[in-house]
């Protein structure tokens, strides 16, 4: 099997790719490298004018060296395979957006430090209880969440309560699995 891309190798595919330093860029894309990463290095702690950062389709097990990422607002981390939330903290202040779909995630611990966090897509994951779904109750901006494809989701869209048990749980969400929602006048 061929050895995983760097961060550092990444970084200068990127920076050859679009003609300018990726520490001077609000947009990174790292996503789908051949052959993938699988660490977060201390690369990325050079990407201080980052906004978004791409790191999607690759082999990444742990979300970490964030450090120096003191503007990211998005962070897409999808079709990964992170187990944990763990190694957030350092853009608890800043992250608005985690497109964390379809990884090995089943406990949301560490979520809570993301204080300014709008919208989670954290679909297609393994997260199956509501002590765990819960937690996203410590993200006090929360809107949007899309968590279809987690056994939890799935058990209780078969019984054809999850909308009303995900809204009840959280009662800031405005959109939830990609449709609004609409709620009673008694609902207040």
């Amino acid at each position: 099997m061929s050895k995983a891309t760097t961060i550092k190798e990444a970084l200068a595919r990127f920076e050859e790719k679009h003609g300018q330093k990726a520490s001077e860029s609000t947009e990174v894309k790292l996503y789908g490298q051949i052959p993938p990463v699988e660490k977060m290095d201390a690369s990325l702690s050079t990407l201080s004018a980052c906004q978004k950062l791409s790191l999607s389709t690759n082999a990444i097990e742990k979300i970490a060296n964030l450090n120096g990422l003191k503007n990211l607002t998005i962070l897409s981390l999808g079709r990964n395979n992170i187990k944990s939330l763990t190694g957030l903290e350092p853009v608890g202040d800043t992250l608005k957006e985690l497109w964390i779909s379809y990884n090995l995630i089943e406990k949301l611990k560490g979520i809570g430090v993301l204080k300014k966090l709008v919208t989670l897509y954290i679909a297609n994951n393994s997260v199956k209880d509501f002590g765990e779904f819960a937690k996203l109750n410590d993200l006090p901006k929360l809107e949007d969440l899309i968590f279809v494809g987690n056994p939890l989701e799935v058990k209780y869209s078969e019984e054809g309560t999850w909308r009303d048990d995900a809204t009840k749980r959280l009662p800031k969400l405005k959109k939830l699995d990609g449709l609004p929602i609409v709620k009673d006048e008694d609902d207040d």
